[in-house]
């Protein structure tokens, strides 16, 4: 049985399906979305982090890279990513826990029994478990096997796709899903290919699919869509208009729910442990006018207007 490498196992989450859920991040991605708020599940490998508030400068942990990854800079330590292995060699002997690495292996029988430990805080909210990414459907096997696994516990599942994958693995993942949250960025192939280093042609064509097993499961299975919205890239009056004149194609009753998430800059810390150069890094919230403008155009688009919610924080109106 495969194992699989889980970046985050986060509790308590409200954002990722029905009631209070647990959600399991895991690392790897197909897209490279400008304005990814987890790049460090887009490797498909462990990567190291440096947490400079926890660093005494002490240098124990660059005799302990056999690669030569690791050396002591004017701002702290620097990481050579061309040269770490991701071998956690170095996070194992820091005293104080300010090297830590991004993803670990575990069997679905061990991730199965952890999450399982939430069971009361599902069964009073009505929640359950979230499999994420990264792409979640990029490690098609493991998670096939934990979605079997939560099912026999009884467990409410859901899968948080990009849809940037075979159609035989959503096909397969399907009928051991409650619920199936699926990122719909954008319309127009060029701009998707150019903000998120892919074309489109495959998701929409898997959210046709999708949105037909569902109609066709009678009601096993939920279908909630969500845009991230971007400021100068999806957060536009012609992308909702696009986004939601697509929906609008789609089986009547499919989609339960469009979701319209707000930018915000909690991936902002991880780009800089990750010695990245964030695009975003200075983009301000959108205010609240701004975000009842898209939530005004998605509910004109031709959709079902109950269906359009709104999430995230917003800036006052300057």
């Amino acid at each position: 049985m495969k194992d699989g490498l889980v970046l985050e196992i986060q509790r308590m989450s409200t954002e990722d399906g029905p009631g209070l859920r647990t959600t399991v991040f895991l690392k790897g991605c197909p897209l490279r979305c400008s304005w990814c708020h987890n790049p460090e599940s887009i490797s498909p490998q462990p990567e190291l982090q440096w947490i400079p508030v926890r660093c005494i400068e002490c240098g124990t942990c660059v005799g302990f890279c056999s690669r030569g990854a690791l050396s002591r800079g004017v701002e702290g330590v620097v990481i050579d990513r061309g040269a770490c292995a991701g071998c956690g060699a170095c996070a194992d002997a820091c005293p104080t826990n300010a090297l830590e690495i991004w993803g670990r292996r575990m069997t679905a029988q061990a991730l199965v029994r952890e999450v399982a430990k939430d069971a009361a805080y599902f069964s009073r909210s009505g929640g359950g478990v979230t499999l994420s990414g990264g792409e979640a459907t990029a490690q098609s096997e493991f998670c096939m096997d934990v979605l079997r696994g939560l099912r026999a516990s009884g467990l409410n599942t859901a899968l948080d796709t990009c849809g940037l994958c075979r159609p035989e693995t959503l096909q397969a993942m399907l009928p051991l899903c409650d619920v199936v949250l699926y990122d719909v960025k954008m319309i127009d192939s060029n701009l998707h290919r150019q903000f998120c280093g892919a074309s489109n042609e495959v998701i929409l064509e898997n959210l046709r699919l999708v949105a037909s097993a569902v109609v066709g499961s009678a009601g096993a299975t939920s279908l909630w869509v969500r845009t991230p919205l971007i400021p100068g890239a999806t957060a536009t009056i012609d992308n909702m208009k696009a986004v939601g004149g697509f929906l609008a194609t789609l089986p009547p009753g499919s989609v339960s729910r469009w979701d319209l998430c707000a930018f915000n800059h909690l991936g902002r810390d991880k780009y800089v442990r990750l010695g990245i150069d964030w695009l975003y890094r200075d983009m301000p919230l959108m205010t609240a006018a701004e975000l009842d403008a898209m939530k005004a155009a998605a509910q004109s688009s031709g959709v079902d207007p109950a269906i359009v919610r709104t999430s995230g924080a917003t800036r006052l109106q300057e």
